[in-house]
């Protein structure tokens, strides 16, 4: 799915359709909002900043993440302003299974945030990697997520490619795009 437009501190609203009935209100939610993670939502869900209502004659109620939904509930959504973090960063052990003057590759341990967040700001991939990497990083993400090209979850192991400038970024985060989503349409065929 697509992400939608919103606006901070503003309600969003959604519609279930028949095709997600019965799915967890989490998962409904992460896989319309690419940009979020599923711990992410988790946690607006958590502090009521998710909320289900059965028509719009009902009052919306807050939820919980395992919430299943059915036809016709709206989902009305509020994402804060995100906080400025200070990112610094942090002589953290890395296994690197490749680097050159463009990228390096890292296995991720499992239990290991990616991207700083709120409660979240230091121990984190991105810590490690700015203080290897010395500022030689991409910035197309921004401060928050500078040369990670994907993300995995916290509590999952696996390889993440970071690329040391916008070009190599560019070059590489179109075709992981490209093979996510026609790897997510040929999934959705079955």
């Amino acid at each position: 799915m697509n992400d939608f437009i919103f606006e901070y501190n503003e309600p969003f609203y959604v519609e279930v359709d028949n095709e997600n009935t019965g799915e967890r209100v989490d998962k409904y939610l992460a896989d319309m909002l690419s940009s979020f993670s599923r711990s992410q939502l988790q946690k607006l869900i958590k502090d009521g900043r998710v909320q289900c209502a059965k028509n719009n004659n009902e009052a919306f109620k807050p939820v919980k993440a395992n919430y299943n939904l059915a036809r016709g509930d709206i989902i009305s959504l509020v994402i804060p302003e995100p906080e400025e973090l200070n990112v610094e960063p942090e002589d953290i052990p890395l296994d690197i299974l490749y680097e050159d003057d463009d990228l390096i590759v890292v296995n991720k341990p499992k239990g290991m945030v990616v991207h700083p967040a709120v409660g979240h700001s230091t121990g984190t991939l991105v810590n490690a990697i700015m203080y290897h990497c010395q500022g030689n990083l991409s910035g197309i993400n921004g401060e928050i997520r500078p040369g990670i090209v994907h993300r995995i979850d916290k509590d999952t192991t696996g390889s993440l490619i970071i690329c040391k400038n916008d070009e190599a970024h560019r070059n590489i985060a179109e075709p992981v795009s490209y093979t996510h989503l026609r790897a997510h349409e040929t999934l959705s065929d079955l």
